[in-house]
């Protein structure tokens, strides 16, 4: 069945993936971008910055005076920023909670209405393996993907009623810009930062998983099956066999053992 899609952050990555394949799949799919460039014939784009509370209400309007409903909302757009929890600068913080959490929240609030009105749809949010354990000097990103998990499980239940399905999906390490894309959010560190070396050595770590992660193609097969799906899960954990363990170790041993293993992978020393 030939749904209308709204997705963002189709620059790249899951979200351009994700767009396509959809596209691909006969649905009529609507794309966000903060700036001009090219994309795929067969997905129509729109302008939309999350941090932008006028843009969002923008890019609802234009779907709905096109295509009248909105049936899936995928929140995939975000962003990723790195550091120490007490030299990150303050305005890195407020620009990854405004755009992963409050941005998505914003665009939800406009959306809902839709789908109340038409009887039923579906949304999907992108959390992380990050939202399920916090992360070494990824604390801010943690933390908002940990307010997605909390947010993402108390709207399931206020729109059950309303036949609007909430759906997490949690993925782990992939193949992505999201290395390059969070250099540009790290904080400034020099060898008079007291947590210079740890946040070098665990930095390396990090870039290493991801850069030999999956590629972006997997999950959006997966988002695609997901999608097409009348059977839908309230969340899809989208990662290597390794991550899935460290996911269920993190619910079943006592924490101070889980956290040891957590600072024997990313070499966090005393």
């Amino acid at each position: 069945m030939k749904k209308v899609i709204l997705i963002t952050g189709i620059s790249s990555g899951f979200g351009q993936q994700t767009a396509r394949l959809l596209a691909g799949d006969g649905h009529i799919v609507y794309g966000t971008i903060r700036r001009e460039m090219k994309i795929d014939t067969g997905i129509n784009t729109l302008r939309l910055d999350l941090m932008d509370i006028t843009s969002i209400k923008d890019a609802v309007k234009s779907v709905l005076e096109k295509e009248g409903r909105i049936d899936v909302l995928i929140n995939n757009a975000g962003m990723h920023t790195g550091g120490p929890i007490e030299t990150i600068p303050d305005d890195y913080i407020r620009k990854q909670m405004e755009t992963n959490f409050m941005g998505m929240v914003s665009l939800i609030r406009e959306v809902l209405p839709v789908m109340r009105q038409q009887g039923g749809g579906t949304i999907i949010n992108f959390s992380s393996i990050g939202g399920l354990m916090g992360l070494p000097f990824q604390a801010f990103y943690s933390a908002s993907k940990f307010a997605i998990e909390g947010f993402s499980e108390a709207l399931r239940m206020e729109v059950k009623k309303f036949k609007i399905k909430v759906i997490l999906i949690n993925p782990g390490d992939f193949h992505t810009s999201n290395s390059a894309n969070r250099r540009g959010f790290l904080a400034p560190s020099s060898e008079g930062d007291p947590y210079h070396d740890q946040f070098t050595r665990t930095l390396e770590i990090i870039e290493k998983d991801e850069a030999g992660g999956w590629e972006p193609v997997v999950l959006a097969k997966k988002i695609v099956r997901i999608v097409n799906s009348s059977n839908q899960r309230n969340k899809y954990i989208i990662s290597s066999l390794e991550q899935k363990l460290a996911v269920v170790l993190k619910y079943i041993l006592p924490g101070k053992i889980f956290a040891g293993i957590l600072e024997s992978h990313y070499k966090i020393k005393e």
